[in-house]
């Protein structure tokens, strides 16, 4: 691949663009915001102006509601070669494209599994999409060479490529996706009319929750309303859970022993559920989950203390696979928790506790 074009530079779009354009590929960046395409610009994800022949390939990163139209759009005038959209939904861009009497042999859906809670070209980063499933969604019809164009892309963004029928898609990040963003945003609405005294006590597990709630809502209007069915076959299961969860914190509460032994087994059952779907979740580099050791350090609120434990760590030969942060209240202070493998926890403890770190057990 050569020369691309770039539809769309909000924060997908613009990374897209900064990765190809870090390997050498000529991006032409288009955007119906021509301020947001010229920021796009600046940072080194290609030139605003437009190319002068058609590209090998059309990216196009714009809302889903919008996809189908521009890439129908783009053929229509012989933007490219090949055509893939982003778009995090892929039944819909599809069905739109070919009642719009598209060209499905020159395009594949595809959906890059990355993002942020921060939207818009200041937010890209050439690294977004490194060791990220980009899932592709060839139809039938999609030619060869748009499909081997759809890999030199992920490729070259250094992703990690899944081919995943458009439909099944759709159904899977209503699960790992969709339906999470709104019981986040559900959860963190409690927060809004909550005391500020109760407020005040939120610790690392309301912050974990939470995290997403702070994603741009307009983003995922689009989103959800590309995808509707399948977020809401989800979510009445989880409601269905919530409201067997409510009858069995009710029965905890009775005096009869009986409803409350049934009481704790309903509670019970949806932890060790949750347990169990929770070791599911993919790992490190996508591999199977691992068991770490937690090395929990105190540090002062002060600059260059993560650089210190780190390179400490380093010195000790010691791999940090995983790290969380939690900020004490009140207090510039934080405990920072270092995940390794098990046979390395006694090595790193031993060298931190040697350089004067204090820990906690």
């Amino acid at each position: 691949m050569r020369t691309a074009l770039v539809i769309g530079t909000g924060l997908i779009g613009t990374s897209a663009a900064l990765a190809l354009s870090r390997r050498g590929v000529a991006v032409h960046l288009q955007d119906e915001d021509a301020d947001q395409a010229r920021t796009a610009a600046s940072l080194g994800a290609g030139t605003d102006q437009p190319p002068a022949a058609p590209v090998d390939l059309a990216v196009v990163a714009v809302p889903p509601a919008l996809t189908g139209r521009t890439l129908a759009d783009a053929q229509r005038r012989g933007a490219a070669r090949g055509y893939l959209d982003v778009a995090s939904v892929k039944g819909g861009p599809r069905r739109t494209l070919e009642e719009l009497g598209g060209d499905l042999t020159s395009y594949i859906g595809s959906h890059p599994m990355a993002g942020s809670e921060r939207s818009g070209p200041l937010a890209a980063s050439a690294e977004l999409f490194e060791g990220r499933p980009w899932v592709l969604s060839p139809a039938e019809s999609t030619d060869t060479e748009v499909l081997n164009l759809a890999l030199e892309l992920v490729a070259l963004c250094r992703a990690v490529p899944v081919v995943m029928d458009a439909d099944a898609h759709d159904r899977a990040v209503a699960l790992v996706s969709h339906t999470p963003q709104l019981v986040s945003s559900m959860v963190a609405a409690r927060l809004r009319d909550a005391e500020e005294a109760a407020v005040r006590l939120c610790g690392q597990g309301i912050r974990d929750v939470t995290r997403i709630a702070a994603s741009d809502p307009a983003m995922w209007i689009d989103i959800l309303s590309a995808n509707p069915g399948p977020v809401a076959e989800v979510l009445a299961e989880v409601a269905a859970d919530l409201d067997e969860t409510v009858r069995a914190l009710r029965a905890l509460q009775a005096a009869d022993d009986a409803k409350r032994r049934t009481g704790a087994a309903g509670i019970e059952d949806v932890l060790r559920r949750g347990s169990a779907g929770r070791e599911r979740v993919p790992g490190k580099h996508g591999a199977a989950p691992a068991d770490y050791e937690t090395v929990t350090v105190l540090i002062g609120d002060r600059p260059g203390e993560l650089a210190r434990i780190f390179a400490d760590a380093g010195a000790a030969g010691v791999n940090i696979e995983d790290v969380r942060i939690e900020h004490a209240t009140g207090q510039q202070a934080g405990r920072v928790q270092l995940m390794v493998e098990p046979p390395a926890a006694h090595a790193l403890t031993a060298a931190l506790r040697e350089r004067g770190w204090p820990l906690r057990q």
